[in-house]
């Protein structure tokens, strides 16, 4: 045990991994806060629509030699607009619509790489989550700033967040945007996939904003309480996830979903606990 967690602080000296950390702590954050109205709107699955629509942007970006974030980000929040307007006018809604999307941007992502020189090594990369190495400074800034909007997001607009989240009706007739407050939620949704995809992967990346939500949901009943809880398990288990991932040499995305899972089950337990009381 002693040996494991010298492993680990070794590696906190070297700057790669404090970036690894920053970005990856920062980015749990937002997902787990904004998870809690994609899953009470019902718009979970939407992440892993994005995240497969991101991997096609970043492979055409190593096909054209540019840099990913340059593509990937327009064309993720290009892809969350639309996917709100179908879901809200079109008689293609819902999970279908990210069904369409997500299986369209993997496919594309694919015809891509095997019409171009994209090695295989750099789609396992997107896929499942890269090496800490790659984890760039411009990211680290990025998802701080993320994190600040997000977090002021919540703040400043709680009530109106909680009425759009609830009961869009409602929130109309109180005289709130309705528009406005889906747009921006879809638009920070967008940042933190394609910031989050870097190092969870395309294929993994949707349930940072899925499992963090869920677990607050098996120990708390409103909305507040939700949310707070949300951002501290999310926060916990990148951290737990983390440590196990430096120490052990495994890859950074299945150790902090495999944390994640396992905060779900337990928590769930205890959620049934408390009921059979």
């Amino acid at each position: 045990m002693t040996e494991f967690f010298n492993e680990v602080f070794m590696l906190l000296e070297f700057d790669f991994v404090t970036r690894a950390l920053i970005v990856g702590f920062f980015v749990s954050v937002c997902a787990a806060l904004l998870g809690v109205s994609l899953v009470l709107k019902r718009y979970a699955m939407i992440g892993t629509g994005l995240s497969h629509v991101g991997f096609a942007a970043m492979v055409i970006a190593d096909a054209l030699s540019i840099e990913q974030l340059l593509l990937s980000i327009p064309v993720v929040i290009a892809t969350a607009f639309l996917l709100l307007r179908l879901n809200e006018s079109s008689k293609v809604k819902g999970d279908s619509a990210v069904a369409l999307i997500s299986t369209g941007g993997l496919a594309l992502g694919i015809l891509v790489m095997g019409m171009t020189t994209v090695s295989t090594l750099d789609v396992c990369d997107i896929l499942f989550g890269r090496n800490i190495l790659t984890i760039l400074r411009t990211e680290m800034y990025l998802s701080v700033a993320l994190s600040i909007i997000v977090i002021s997001f919540f703040v400043l607009f709680y009530k109106q967040l909680f009425a759009v989240t609830h009961d869009e009706n409602f929130a109309k007739a109180t005289g709130t945007n309705v528009e406005i407050y889906k747009s921006l939620l879809a638009f920070l949704t967008a940042i933190t996939v394609v910031l989050g995809m870097r190092m969870m992967g395309a294929l993994l990346i949707s349930s940072l904003t899925l499992f963090p939500a869920l677990s607050a949901m098996r120990i708390c009943k409103h909305f507040l309480s939700v949310v707070i809880a949300s951002a501290i398990i999310g926060m916990f288990c990148f951290v737990v996830g983390m440590v196990f991932s430096l120490g052990l040499d495994l890859s950074p995305g299945a150790s902090i979903i495999g944390v994640n899972l396992i905060v779900f089950i337990a928590l769930s337990g205890v959620s049934l606990v408390k009921r059979g009381i």
